[in-house]
């Protein structure tokens, strides 16, 4: 059966937005939570990357926007070390209690959390910062540029700001076949212009141009080939519906049954991408950094 389409909107609510996002993240963190060994596998490469630009070593400060599950809030504090400190931000404290956990069970306690808005950086009352990093969060901003300031604000003079993002949707179909299978079902609108997304920073121009009306210099951006490997189309299906909230967002509207028809035309979509009893999604990160 054709759904008919979602009432026109001419503009975007970004309260209403992240509204939504805060539940999304707050239901899928124990699920975030539980795949983290897949997330150290696919983004690890990129995170160390993304470090390593952002000049963390020992003894320095680290501010983690968006920090989730905080994953990459302890490879940073592996970095840093004893004298060294973390501090792990996100919108959700549901996500938080899981970097915590995950911190205390890898004996590192040069790592703490507060929960707050990544728009609202300068809210916090913290020692400037060595540098600040965001692992596939900035994208989902809808004030980036906000979220942007308020980064370079806590930083220390010197100090960098690296952000992680996926490139284009064509480079990322694990992720935007997905997207765009739900978005013809539910005969979804086209994203509203400024509608933050996961391919709203997918170009290197666009990018260097959020750095650079940050105020930032010496701005880099470098593309990393990151895909998804897991043992079949059906796993990569399951991690996706458990862990990537939005997706049952545009869902919503459907029954469920063309939900399940739905899922199901995704896992044939995805099983493109096996091969020799194994997946790979093609997935590619773009890591920025910039300096104050």
């Amino acid at each position: 059966m054709t759904k008919n389409p979602q009432p026109i909107t001419t503009e975007f609510d970004s309260m209403q937005y992240k509204k939504t996002t805060l539940q999304q993240w707050n239901q899928a963190a124990p699920a975030w939570h539980r795949w983290s060994p897949l997330l150290s596998r696919w983004l690890g490469p990129a995170t160390e990357t993304m470090l390593d630009m952002a000049g963390v070593e020992s003894g320095h400060r680290v501010l983690d926007v968006a920090a989730g599950a905080g994953e990459q809030s302890l490879a940073a504090a592996r970095r840093v070390g004893a004298g060294g400190h973390v501090l792990a931000t996100d919108l959700s404290a549901e996500i938080l209690h899981y970097a915590e956990q995950s911190a205390n069970l890898a004996g590192l306690d040069n790592i703490k959390t507060r929960e707050i808005d990544g728009e609202q950086l300068a809210e916090l009352d913290e020692p400037e910062f060595d540098a600040v990093i965001s692992r596939v969060g900035l994208i989902y901003f809808p004030d980036q540029i906000k979220a942007m300031d308020g980064m370079k604000q806590q930083l220390k003079k010197g100090g960098k700001v690296a952000a992680m993002v996926y490139s284009t949707a064509e480079k990322n179909p694990f992720f935007s076949l997905p997207v765009s299978i739900i978005r013809r079902r539910a005969n979804l609108p086209a994203p509203l212009p400024g509608q933050p997304g996961p391919f709203s920073l997918g170009s290197r121009e666009k990018l260097q141009q959020l750095f650079s009306d940050a105020g930032l210099s010496n701005i880099s951006v470098e593309a990393i080939n990151a895909p998804v490997r897991v043992r079949s189309a059906a796993e990569c299906l399951q991690f996706e519906q458990e862990s990537f909230g939005a997706l049952h967002q545009m869902l919503s509207s459907l029954s469920d049954p063309e939900k399940d028809e739905a899922w199901q035309e995704i896992e044939t979509s995805l099983s493109q991408f096996e091969s020799n009893g194994q997946f790979e999604g093609p997935c590619e990160m773009l890591v920025a950094v910039g300096q104050k």
